[in-house]
């Protein structure tokens, strides 16, 4: 028990001694460091493993997979908000969040679009232990970094936030295609309404 105590003060301390990695943002990507980032975000949240709550995850999966690098876009899941957002949405013009939303008035799997901060909020943007996204928005601002000047949220109605499943409700299911074309043109049309 003793050796293992030290060993691991000794790997803390090797890590504390140099806490701060530096990155050259306007490095290939290839040679391994940190590139600046696209100027639009698709941020998908949620939790692969809570049902509905998959649905973020899973459009992020599919537009992974599409052929998307000639647009001015980044697509990340991020099972986390909060503070956590700050990294995430630091030197974007314009975020849209894919998330799942109960709103208790439209039936599972209808989409909602609506700005950032309108409307009831997503299922991930707030919870007890975590600040909400116009909150980490003005702490951005407060801490003097670039925030986006535009942010949509795009939610499907949940109908199971509770269930450990890695599958979607059929009627969350059923919006995917309808979710997917609306991030598509969400890019198209903010890629070309300014120069970014």
């Amino acid at each position: 028990m003793m050796q293992r105590a030290e060993k691991s003060s000794r790997q803390y301390s090797g890590i504390a001694e140099n806490p701060i990695q530096s990155f050259d943002v306007d490095s290939d990507p290839l040679d391994g460091v940190v590139t600046s980032p696209k100027p639009l975000l698709v941020l998908c949240l949620g939790n692969e493993i809570v049902s509905d709550d998959g649905f973020g995850p899973e459009v992020a999966h599919r537009l992974q997979n599409e052929d998307l690098l000639d647009l001015p876009a980044d697509v990340v899941f991020a099972p986390v908000a909060g503070f956590h957002l700050l990294d995430l949405l630091a030197g974007r013009k314009r975020v849209l969040i894919v998330d799942t939303i109960r709103t208790g008035t439209a039936k599972p799997g209808t989409l909602h679009c609506f700005p950032a901060g309108a409307l009831t909020p997503s299922h991930n943007l707030t919870t007890s232990h975590q600040i909400n996204l116009p909150t980490a928005l003005e702490l951005g601002k407060q801490l003097s970094l670039e925030m986006p000047d535009v942010v949509d949220v795009l939610a499907v109605e949940a109908q199971d936030l509770e269930t450990l499943s890695e599958e979607l409700t059929p009627a969350v299911y059923g919006a995917l295609e309808q979710a997917l074309d609306f991030v598509r043109n969400w890019i198209r049309q903010n890629s070309s309404e300014e120069p970014l």
